[in-house]
Parts: C-alpha cells; structure tokens; sequence
C-alpha cells in the first residue's frame, strides 16, 4: 500500500470517527417497557432537537406490533454518557415506519441534537455512517456508502415507503431507529430494515419523507391522509385500449371490492372499474393511488377516471381522512 493510499485510508477513518464523535451522543438506546416494566421491545433512536424529541421507528415503539403502543407502554432512552431518560409517546406512521418520543428530564443536563441533511442531495457512492445498538450493543458505528437511491419498501401497513435509501453500512436487529448519516454528520434517513438472507443490503427511510411526517405526528400523532375505500390490483392495459384511448399510460388500478358507505361506493365505482387517473394525475399502479392521498386531499372533491366497457368517464367523490385499521 503506497503512501498515496495511506493518506485516502487515513482521511476517510478520520471522516468516520469525527462524525461518530460530533452525533454519537444524539443517538439514545430505545427501551419498550409493558406496565410490568418488563422489556417488550428495544431499538434505536435520535435527538434532533434541542427540547428533547427522538425520532425512531414505529415497529420499535409498537414492539413489532401492528397496534399502537398501549397507554400503560413505558419508553427509556439511554444516551452514551450513561444517562437514561424516560421517554414519552408523541406519534407514530406506520406506512413509513417513523416514530416521535420526547425525552423527559432535560434539567439534568443540555442533550445534543443531531443536524438534518437533505436526502434530495445524496449521492450514489458517497460515505454513510451508521450509528445505533445492534444485538444489544449500545452505541456501536458502522460505515459504507449509499448503495442505490430511490428505492421503494413495503411497510408493515402494506403501503409502499417511497425514496428509501439502500446503504452497505453493516446493520443488525437494534439499528432500527438510528441516524443514517453523510460525511458532514447530517442525518439523512433513519435506518429500518436489513434483508437476513443477503450482505451489505441496508435500507433508512429518506430524511426529506420524515421532514414531511414529523410536523404532523406533531401535530395530530399521526399523518393525515386520504381514503377512498376501494381495493384493487394493478393490471396491465391491453395495447390496442392504450392506443384507442391515447393513453400515456401501460397499467391501470383494477378495482375488486368496495366498500359499503366509502366515499368510492358513494360516487358509484364498482368492481371491475378500471381506475385510470386522479385529477388528472395518471394512475397506474396501486402504490401511485396510494401515494396520490395525500394530506393535502382530504375532506376536498377529486375527479376519478374510470375505464368502464366502451369509454372513459369521469366520476365525482370527497376523499375523507383513513382511519385506524383501514387502507
């Protein structure tokens, strides 16, 4: 190894170990307790502002759970000074897989928040570091680059995380939670999720979608968004209806059921509608019907396009707000 490479080797461990030093005493070990205070789950998590809030994972906060943590759920941070905090439950998103805890006791001491990147502005290839407690090792650093940009994940709601970021910073059951960061020590997504029968593929939430939940898990504790209340299937268009209709548009949503009383049994879609925009929005694939409920569309009237025998029509419904246990 020539001096050359000495020196590249030497800046990218002194790159690693100043972002370990500047964040590292952001990053909390998350502890679930039930009533009992028995241990009922365990993760990682981040202070990312000066008053005490944590931001984390909703299968960590829920102890893997599809229900919401119990109001008799104990949460402890521990921090690697040694101090440990009780923690209290703000909100949490299961179809991005975030959670908010606010730390109690800040008279004991100022904790240090960690700065907020922009994912919008990661690049393939560049450093990632990641920090949190894998296997019940508090405080442990890993490194790599970011892997690929972009990619998509099924949440544990069955919706699609958009713009997850893949990292070959080695994590193991206990980084969910934890900072996934650049080289200048901005978080730019929240680490969740490993794939056990492979190596180096890594997934972090994109710190731009947490920016989007964060005011409203404030807010409200949970994110608002739209429900038309019908379920369906992506399907691919036969090329001659594409060509007929002057389609931009290979697939389309395949409407299967609806539901009694849903703003979509109001308007009058029916099984077998083939769903093909929003608004004027192409719609063509489940995940973009869902994506297309946004905060912003509900309680407002939406134009739906329908591909019903022999044309195209449009029809007129309110998106109202998705409940608990809907989709």
């Amino acid at each position: 190894m020539g001096a050359r490479d000495l020196d590249l080797l030497d800046a990218y461990s002194r790159t690693v170990a100043d972002v370990a030093e500047r964040v590292g005493p952001s990053v909390a070990a998350v502890a679930v307790l039930d009533a009992q205070g028995k241990p009922a789950g365990s993760g990682s998590g981040f202070l990312f502002t000066a008053d005490g809030y944590l931001l984390t994972n909703s299968h960590v906060v829920r102890g893997g759970r599809a229900a919401r943590p119990e109001p008799s759920r104990r949460f402890e941070a521990s921090f690697s000074d040694g101090r440990r905090f009780v923690a209290r439950w703000v909100g949490d998103d299961p179809h991005t897989d975030l959670a908010l805890l606010q730390v109690d006791g800040l008279s004991q001491g100022a904790l240090t928040s960690a700065p907020l990147g922009r994912s919008a502005d990661v690049r393939r290839g560049e450093i990632a570091v990641a920090i949190g407690n894998p296997l019940g090792f508090e405080h442990t650093v890993t490194a790599g680059i970011v892997s690929a940009l972009g990619r998509s994940m099924r949440a544990s709601s069955g919706r699609l995380i958009p713009d997850v970021i893949q990292t070959d910073a080695a994590l193991n059951p206990g980084n969910s939670g934890g900072p996934l960061l650049n080289s200048r020590g901005e978080v730019i997504g929240v680490n969740t999720a490993i794939i056990p029968q492979a190596q180096a593929i890594c997934f972090a939430v994109a710190i731009d979608i947490a920016a989007v939940v964060i005011p409203q898990l404030l807010r409200h504790g949970r994110v608002r968004r739209g429900y038309l209340g019908l379920g369906g299937s992506t399907m691919p268009l036969d090329r001659r209806i594409v060509v007929s209709l002057g389609l931009r548009q290979s697939h389309a949503v395949h409407v299967l059921s609806v539901e009694p009383g849903s703003p979509a049994d109001v308007a009058g879609v029916r099984a077998g509608d083939l769903l093909l925009g929003m608004d004027g929005q192409d719609i063509a694939s489940v995940d973009a019907l869902y994506q297309a409920l946004t905060p912003e569309r509900v309680g407002r009237d939406a134009v739906m396009k329908l591909l019903r025998p022999g044309a195209t029509q449009p029809l007129y419904l309110t998106v109202r707000p998705l409940e608990a246990g809907e989709r």
